[in-house]
């Protein structure tokens, strides 16, 4: 296998390369840094639920939402990414995923290690100091016939821009979000007082990997047919019509809005193991008329929440969870940290 040291690259290409290379089946390994930073939301995530899309628009902060599920991040040259790319009949893209992250998460504690910062694995996919403090943030995605693995070594972190781009309800929360990612989120900087050479961290995080993955020939340059359709994907994930996919298109401000007798918008926000969970729902006379759901969690396949969503329609209250425990065993649906339980208890509002 591959491993691209691509250093700092135009911010687009921090994500639009490892979704080519998976859409190509090309199996590597990238380690980059984007050039500029941006915002970018996960694959489940309502853009305008999460973000100050006017803000990061005044300060030309990009927004880009990726086909990996998760939450929503501001991302710098600070921090280096790591992107690796496996073929479906590839033996680590067949393990359940609690071991795929146990597995591919422990070069990233060993490299930790090695720099003077011990940590280990959490549960579903962070890595955290000793001291719990949470210094890598990691997601993974089937995209075509591939299933990818992402992550970074945050070096240093621009807490403040973080914290302003989030689409928060008054100054008040926003002051708690910053103190409390302060407190929880840390830095190689913050733990070692420093930052080490961007080589060394490379060069012991790429050695790591290849005690799992084996031999890693390295090279600086993608082939062409990658870089070829990495710009081919460039017009649809730039558009706002990609960007704002899974926004509403009338979004609810209030937990439950009555719309006419026996009628309601509800809205249920929920946070699980496996992240935040919202569900939208128009409900009428105690059957669900439309489901919408997002959050910072992982669904996978990705594809099959709008397929529960439909699944959903037309279902009285009461049924949700036979429906949703039905169609986890049908469609093979894996949503670690979210038991079908616990989704229909959001719906249904038993949380």
């Amino acid at each position: 296998m591959k491993v691209y040291r691509l250093g700092h690259v135009p911010w687009e290409d921090s994500q639009l390369l490892y979704h080519a290379m998976a859409r190509l089946e090309h199996e590597a390994l990238n380690l980059l840094s984007p050039a500029s930073p941006y915002v970018c939301v996960g694959y489940h995530q309502d853009a305008r639920q999460e973000i100050d899309v006017e803000y990061c628009r005044q300060k030309g902060i990009p927004i880009f939402r990726r086909e990996v599920g998760g939450g929503a991040v501001f991302l710098d040259g600070q921090q280096l990414f790591y992107q690796l790319i496996l073929r479906h009949d590839h033996p680590l893209a067949g393990l359940d995923k609690a071991s795929f992250y146990r597995t591919l998460l422990e070069p990233v504690v060993r490299t930790y290690g090695d720099l003077g910062i011990p940590a280990r694995y959490k549960p579903v996919n962070d890595v955290i100091t000793l001291e719990g403090r949470k210094i890598s943030g990691n997601g993974a995605a089937h995209i075509g016939e591939s299933v990818v693995f992402v992550g970074n070594i945050i070096l240093d972190f621009d807490y403040e821009t973080m914290v302003r781009v989030l689409r928060v309800p008054d100054e008040k929360y926003r002051d708690k979000v910053f103190k409390s990612m302060q407190e929880n989120l840390t830095t190689v900087r913050r733990e070692l007082g420093r930052v080490p050479a961007e080589e060394e961290v490379i060069r012991i995080l790429s050695g790591h990997f290849a005690e799992v993955l084996g031999p890693l020939e390295e090279t600086t340059s993608v082939p062409a047919e990658v870089r070829e359709l990495a710009d081919a994907l460039r017009p649809q994930f730039l558009s706002d019509e990609w960007t704002f996919g899974r926004s509403l298109p009338a979004r609810p401000e209030e937990r439950d809005v009555k719309i006419a007798a026996g009628v309601h918008v509800l809205q249920r926000i929920y946070k699980t193991p496996g992240g935040l969970v919202r569900a939208t729902l128009e409900v009428k006379d105690e059957i669900i008329r439309s489901a919408w759901i997002t959050g910072d969690f992982f669904f996978y396949p990705e594809q099959k929440l709008v397929a529960l969503e439909r699944a959903l329609e037309g279902v009285p209250m009461a049924q949700v969870p036979a429906v949703i425990q039905s169609f986890y065993e049908r469609e093979h649906i894996e949503s670690p940290g979210v038991t079908p339980a616990e989704l229909a208890a959001i719906i249904q509002g038993n949380v």
